[in-house]
């Protein structure tokens, strides 16, 4: 019996287990679907379809992309295949080379998954209501019937050829972002193994071939392993910081740079150690994407997710831009992008979207926008980040609970209690807020998609009310539940 693709298909991407749940005949099979879905629909009559296909650095990754790429050619697809990148990397290729795009990575996941990020030209998302759905129905019916023909359609099959654009990448970046008159910073980056070890020297160095920066790149684990044998590329983990943290102190560096396996997502450390959050980054990118728009003469708009901090609306708001809210989630944020012509958007998991790459994610740009900002100035990222940073963040902590939705009305029941006619709004889970109020609090509830786990995240005035509200709210949310702990980071992608 086939393998239920519904195990490893999910709302935004494609992630199993290799060879369990993603082996090369899945990969094929996807390819074959993703042909019929989404590639050949959106080809115009008089042009050969083609896709751009990349890996990250996993070594499941080649046997994967021959596979795919298979499934693709027999559709009578082209395909582009760029090798080695980033997430970002890929969406690049698919914007500027107008393809369809197909991403093979697991991202900040461990060494046994590998998965698949697909977009349509212009690196458009494809997400379960923008051709996931009809991609896993077709890929099940090719694997549920052996005899299924593949192919019969096309004319005559697909080509395959390779093409680098690793340059072409960081060039493009260096385009949105001038680096070249800032004072001299030392930067530590741990790329953890990832994709950042080939993207960082491209971008922030010379490997590319392009003009050397005023910058002193420290390196750390920039060897391409998909092991990991250092720590897991997942920054969002406290613990896979502390690396980075203890080397920028010890190197007397100005910032430190972490980023997750396929690099499309950057944390920032100051130059005491401390990591500054994701909220803080959104407002400071945001807050320099704001005023180029108004330089240019038209009107900013910024979408945040509901988790960001309140200081995100409040400090763009007051420079002038609207601001849009939006549930957690890249296929949320990336629409409310293009719908809104939105400049700039950001996560409280480190992703950031900017309009002039596609309206897609890239870590690479938001680190570069730091270093400009910090490098055109003489106080220390400390400083620089104090301001948008007014506001006390618990993190996302994750409860186990059997009925989510049993738990998060008593959650409610109670505060409707104690705090008559508080604001509850339903974008994404329940918030809670105070904010209006004294002490200013709020907290959110989000259920997982895929796991039985309640997601609390809370934000106050000051540390002690934040403390406050999230040991109330996690006693009520385990009340009667084995794991009186059970907390750990959300969710990343």
């Amino acid at each position: 019996m086939a393998l239920d693709l519904n195990r490893i298909i999910k709302a935004y991407d494609v992630r199993g287990l290799v060879p369990e749940e993603l082996s090369p005949e899945v990969a094929r099979a996807i390819g074959t679907a993703f042909a019929r879905v989404v590639v050949r629909p959106e080809a115009s009559d008089d042009s050969r379809p083609a896709v751009v296909v990349g890996r990250d650095m996993r070594d499941s990754g080649p046997d994967l992309v021959d596979a795919f790429a298979a499934g693709l050619a027999a559709e009578g697809v082209d395909v582009v295949r760029i090798g080695l990148c980033s997430t970002d990397g890929l969406y690049h290729a698919s914007g500027v080379l107008g393809l369809p795009g197909a991403m093979f990575t697991a991202s900040h996941n461990p060494a046994a998954y590998n998965g698949i990020k697909l977009c349509r030209a212009g690196a458009r998302p494809v997400g379960e209501a923008t051709g996931l759905a009809g991609i896993r129905e077709v890929a099940q019916a090719l694997l549920d019937d052996a005899d299924a023909e593949v192919g019969t359609s096309a004319p005559a099959p697909g080509q395959v050829t390779d093409r680098e654009m690793l340059g072409e990448y960081a060039a493009f970046l260096r385009g949105l972002v001038d680096l070249s008159g800032i004072r001299p910073l030392k930067v530590v980056v741990d790329a953890g193994n990832g994709m950042a070890g080939l993207t960082a020297p491209a971008v922030l160095g010379t490997a590319a071939g392009l003009p050397e920066l005023p910058l002193d790149v420290v390196p750390m684990y920039f060897e391409l392993d998909g092991t990991f044998p250092n720590h897991e590329a997942n920054p969002l983990e406290p613990a896979n910081l502390l690396d980075l943290q203890t080397a920028v102190v010890a190197n007397g560096a100005d910032i430190g740079l972490a980023f997750d396996g396929d690099a499309d997502r950057c944390f920032v450390v100051d130059e005491k150690g401390v990591p500054v959050s994701p909220s803080a980054i959104t407002a400071l990118v945001g807050l320099r994407e704001v005023e180029k728009e108004k330089a240019a003469g038209r009107a900013p708009v910024v979408i945040h997710n509901l988790i960001t901090s309140r200081a995100v609306p409040d400090l763009l708001s007051a420079a002038g831009a609207r601001v849009v809210r939006t549930r957690v989630g890249h296929s949320f944020i990336k629409a409310e992008m293009a719908s809104n012509e939105a400049v700039f958007g950001g996560e409280h998991s480190a992703h950031y979207y900017f309009r002039d790459f596609f309206f897609a994610d890239t870590g690479m740009l938001a680190a570069l926008h730091v270093l400009a900002a910090l490098g055109t100035q003489r106080n220390p990222l400390s400083e620089v980040a104090e301001m948008y940073e007014p506001y006390v963040a618990s993190g996302e902590i994750n409860s186990r609970v059997p009925d989510a939705a049993e738990a998060t009305n008593r959650v409610l029941d109670a505060y409707r209690v104690a705090y008559p006619g508080i604001e509850v709004d339903t974008l994404d889970g329940v918030t809670v807020s105070h904010w209006d109020g004294h002490p200013q609090w709020w907290f959110n509830l989000r259920a997982s998609n895929t796991e039985p786990l309640l997601r609390l995240n809370v934000e106050a005035a000051d540390h002690d009310i934040m403390e406050k509200v999230r040991d109330d709210v996690l006693s009520l949310v385990r009340a009667g539940t084995d794991e009186p702990d059970g907390s750990g980071t959300g969710e990343t992608e």
